[in-house]
């Protein structure tokens, strides 16, 4: 919080007192502070002239979210997960107690988050729950810490330049409570009022679209975030949920490791999104990774299928992504979705295996597609994008 402080005192100092000819600014110099501290999740931030960084201007203001194919990915937050980060971040683990698992158990990224931008990327999936010491937000995947400096506030800082930087496209981020971290962590009142105030600040109401339980047309989304609610504030007063912006997936209405789920987010409007997020495939032990990723890939292509023919002005939500650990050794995320290079997974994994297929869905409306190491093969985002 006293980072926060400094960095707030110093942009209004900033804005009151103008820096000096031939000097950076206060401002500048706080924004620098912010992105530096938020770099082991952000990424070192660098603004691309790539056509992908801007790829939403072709599209007229009227289209409608819900009718675009939006590229995504799942625990985007674990890019630089790697046995180095889980060694330094030892001494800070080691105070929960809980067991974490080699690093290729929580990887699902290799991309840092503003080459994922860069690259067309428009969905963010993160996690997030208290730091260790019950003081800040920061981002987790299940026992793994991501970082204990990068807090959630000073990504966000992240995202709001970029869109400064290309006004022409919107993100999505959905953010979801991230259970089983610590063994003194609680989804209590204090961890969701944090949440609460953290997307509520005036950075975040000035780039948060603050429409609520619904989807509009690119054209107002432009410049701004919409944020997929898919945590609850059960533990603060009714006033707190109505207060905060976007769209509600509810936690417990979001069916586990499901194939096909609807999910009406707004009763009102009877307005309904269909999501798949089989993330586990349901086989026997031991029947390997082409049997597993030929049971995701299934699952995502028949979600995909419904997207183009079913509920045109409805939102669909894919997820390409997934794991099956129970086997030993594991189908990691990782091989789930590139096939684990040899013979064993002669078509690769899932992603390999979505190129032609998306290829063949030309002019189709797919709705949002989240992957797992989204830059393999290297064509696949541009697949989505070319519809």
């Amino acid at each position: 919080m006293k980072g926060l402080i400094t960095t707030v005192l110093a942009l209004g100092t900033a804005l009151a007192f103008p820096a000096p000819r031939g000097t950076s600014s206060l401002s500048s110099l706080a924004l620098q502070k912010v992105l530096s501290d938020a770099s082991p999740i952000l990424g070192a931030y660098a603004k691309s002239s790539l056509s992908t960084a801007s790829w939403m201007h072709h599209y007229p203001d009227s289209t409608k979210l819900v009718h675009m194919n939006l590229p995504g990915v799942h625990d985007a937050q674990t890019w630089n997960y790697s046995q180095a980060t889980q060694d330094a971040l030892k001494h800070v683990t080691d105070l929960d107690g809980n067991t974490v698992y080699p690093p290729e158990i929580y990887r699902c990224q290799e991309k840092s988050i503003i080459d994922m931008l860069n690259a067309g990327i428009r969905v963010f999936d993160v996690r997030y729950a208290y730091d260790p010491t019950n003081s800040t937000l920061v981002f987790w995947h299940s026992e793994a810490l991501m970082s204990e400096t990068a807090t959630v506030e000073d990504v966000l800082f992240g995202f709001y330049r970029w869109l400064d930087e290309q006004p022409s496209e919107t993100l999505m981020l959905s953010f979801q409570y991230e259970g089983g971290t610590t063994i003194n962590a609680k989804n209590d009142a204090a961890t969701q009022m944090e949440l609460f105030r953290t997307l509520t600040t005036p950075a975040a109401k000035k780039y948060f679209l603050q429409t609520k339980d619904q989807f509009g047309t690119l054209g107002e989304a432009r410049g701004k975030i919409t944020l997929l609610k898919r945590f609850d504030l059960d533990q603060l007063p009714a006033s707190y949920g109505d207060a905060l912006p976007g769209i509600h997936f509810s936690p417990a209405l979001w069916t586990d490791d499901g194939v096909d789920i609807a999910l009406t987010y707004n009763s009102a409007k009877n307005l309904t999104a269909y999501i798949e997020d089989y993330y586990q495939p349901n086989s026997p032990i031991g029947m390997g990774a082409a049997y597993n990723i030929e049971l995701k890939l299934n699952a995502t292509t028949q979600h995909l299928v419904k997207a183009s023919g079913m509920y045109p002005d409805s939102l669909f939500w894919s997820f390409a992504s997934s794991n099956y650990d129970v086997d030993s050794p594991p189908e990691t995320p990782r091989i789930m979705a590139l096939g684990n290079g040899t013979q064993l997974t002669p078509k690769g994994g899932v992603n390999q295996q979505l190129v032609p297929f998306l290829k063949g869905m030309k002019g189709k409306r797919v709705g949002i597609v989240m992957f797992d190491f989204f830059d393999t093969p290297g064509d696949l985002v541009q697949a989505l994008l070319d519809l």
